[in-house]
């Protein structure tokens, strides 16, 4: 499997969102990554109408 095609500057800003290590990230199948991201953007949005 190939690491993620993103930038340094966002591999760390979705590792520290994430709260994943950074290797890990990098190596985290595209569709597993893409689900986290959308639950994170879920909870966010939950948030802020509160």
């Amino acid at each position: 499997m190939r690491p993620l095609q993103i930038s340094a500057d966002t591999a760390v800003k979705l590792a520290e969102k994430l709260n994943v290590p950074l290797e890990q990230l990098m190596h985290m199948p595209q569709h597993i990554l893409m689900q986290k991201l959308a639950e994170l953007a879920k909870d966010e949005q939950k948030g802020g109408n509160e």
